[in-house]
């Protein structure tokens, strides 16, 4: 008998369906995967839904499993947790991250699949390449002890990194966000937290994640001379506007990207990808994390549920998807 799943597919901009798919037979060297848990990655998944990835860029914004192609028909997506019921012994039974889709089973190589640690609930590991994302960003930064530093912009990356820089000692950080419920949220990180106009500025780096033309260029005043913006958006198919005369050169700052598909420089000689993900799921034993999770839907209800994350009338940092069986 043919092995089926159900899995979320946009079927054109800003219309997601749940198709059947059939499934492989796992080969000796794959595993079947049975879903828990999926999350949304806010920004990019609802640019995705939106159809806002620009052309150029079709090649670069695949996700590893991704099927068919941008703009639609799309089945995208990439933070997925479950459980392994066919495969290798070692890997049999066992929780498991993967980036893929949301889907309710699937048949990947072993390879693709990290074991989470036991110290990390299934629920939480969602995040696991949110919080790589965030692991990349600070190696691209290199926040030094006692040094002044905001991030602005509160959505799931942003948090992400704002909470391992409260890890840091002698750093002060603040997490600035237009959105004054951001603050609950900062304050559940560890953080402090301030309305853009309210920031403390003479900063020596700012994470700028907000994915607004506003936001980079408050990040750009926050800084202090010679300081260093690290910017972490993406803005798809929208061109953005910078301050780049009055103080921009006198103050000789700079701003650098910073992008989860590639390694650090700074670590590129002694880190692989299987490293950078495995301290993510590491860092995910910290409780302070779950407060980047603020809302839930049943897989059936995530065609409705996209539609309103993409609108804005779900107020989502990283909005989890729920299977059957949990």
């Amino acid at each position: 008998m043919e092995r089926t799943a159900r899995a979320f597919w946009i079927g054109s901009p800003g219309h997601g369906e749940i198709r059947e798919t059939a499934l492989s037979e796992p080969a000796e060297d794959e595993v079947l995967v049975r879903t828990l848990y999926s999350g949304v990655s806010r920004g990019t998944e609802t640019l995705v839904f939106r159809g806002g990835v620009p052309e150029n860029q079709h090649a670069a914004m695949r996700a590893p499993f991704q099927d068919g192609d941008f703009p639609a028909p799309v089945k995208y997506g990439y933070l997925n947790v479950g459980v392994v019921e066919e495969g290798p012994a070692a890997l049999l039974g066992r929780t498991v991250f993967c980036l893929y889709p949301h889907q309710t089973r699937y048949v990947v190589p072993a390879s693709a699949v990290t074991v989470v640690p036991d110290s990390v609930p299934a629920s939480r590991a969602v995040l696991a390449g949110t919080v790589e994302t965030a692991v990349n960003a600070l190696w691209d930064a290199a926040p030094l002890i006692g040094d002044r530093i905001a991030v602005v912009g509160g959505g799931m990356v942003g948090c992400s990194v704002a909470a391992l820089l409260a890890r840091f000692p002698g750093v002060r950080v603040q997490l600035v966000d237009a959105d004054p419920a951001r603050g609950d949220t900062a304050r559940a990180l560890g953080v402090d937290f301030a309305l853009p106009e309210d920031a403390a500025g003479d900063l020596d780096l700012v994470v700028h994640a907000s994915a607004t033309e506003a936001g980079l260029s408050r990040a750009l005043e926050l800084l202090a001379p010679e300081g260093t913006v690290i910017e972490l958006s993406w803005y798809g198919d929208r061109r953005i506007s910078l301050p780049l005369g009055e103080a921009f050169h006198s103050r000789r700052l700079t701003v650098r990207s910073s992008q989860v598909g590639s390694l650090s420089p700074a670590r590129r000689a002694g880190r692989t990808y299987a490293d950078r993900f495995a301290l993510a799921l590491e860092l995910l034993a910290d409780p302070a994390f779950d407060a980047l999770v603020t809302g839930e839907c049943r897989f059936e209800e995530l065609p409705d549920a996209m539609g309103k994350l993409a609108s804005g009338s779900i107020p989502a940092l990283c909005h989890r998807v729920v299977y059957d069986g949990v």
